[in-house]
């Protein structure tokens, strides 16, 4: 089996509009210490991310207690909304999850987000096969993930972690099928399971 950890990264400095520099606020700085302490003895062999500062941060702890590099790939990078900041995002989300293959002018499609991040997952499968992975990531590319596998993942599900953060969701591989899903809420302790009914 292979397990995959996607750590939805902690609470971000919304006041910097730059996704690939966008850090931190100080409460995700504390936050990113549960995740990490959640992950601290899973047997975790390798720690990947987006390359997006907020994902990376939010894993270092985790690595550094590992004595593990952080490995980037630019695909499990979040969707691309659009070259300006939009105000009203939920009405642009709530579009998005009714069709995938809606963009703004200079955005993504959901579809496109969905299968770059799912590229980028089979080839950390290729490579760290029958271990524990970590993986930085980001509220929308993480979900469209879980939607592959649950079709019933939809808007209402996006919008109820929508401000869960870090958020920690496990994908277990039998070779290159995915078995299950399981989400956690680090503040709470909640445990969510999810059997996958649409298999990639």
């Amino acid at each position: 089996m292979t397990e995959l950890y996607f750590v939805r990264h902690a609470e971000p400095d919304h006041s910097n509009h730059a996704d690939m520099t966008r850090a931190l606020t100080e409460k995700g700085m504390r936050d990113r210490m549960l995740a990490a302490d959640f992950l601290t003895d899973r047997n975790i062999r390798a720690v990947w991310s987006s390359p997006f500062k907020r994902a990376v941060d939010t894993v270092q702890p985790l690595a550094d207690r590992l004595q593990l590099p952080v490995l980037t790939d630019p695909d499990f990078r979040e969707r691309r909304v659009d070259s300006v900041w939009i105000d009203d995002f939920d009405a642009f989300s709530r579009r998005q999850w009714a069709d995938f293959d809606y963009r703004l002018t200079d955005g993504e499609t959901l579809r496109t987000v969905e299968k770059r991040n799912l590229a980028a997952m089979r080839r950390v499968l290729k490579s760290c096969p029958d271990t524990a992975v970590a993986i930085g990531s980001h509220g929308t590319a993480l979900s469209t993930l879980i939607h592959c596998f649950d079709r019933s993942f939809d808007y209402s599900a996006f919008k109820a972690i929508q401000k869960l953060m870090p958020w920690i969701v496990r994908f277990t591989f039998d070779g290159d099928k995915c078995v299950r899903i399981t989400e956690y809420d680090v503040f709470t302790g909640a445990v969510r399971e999810r059997i996958p009914d649409y298999k990639k």
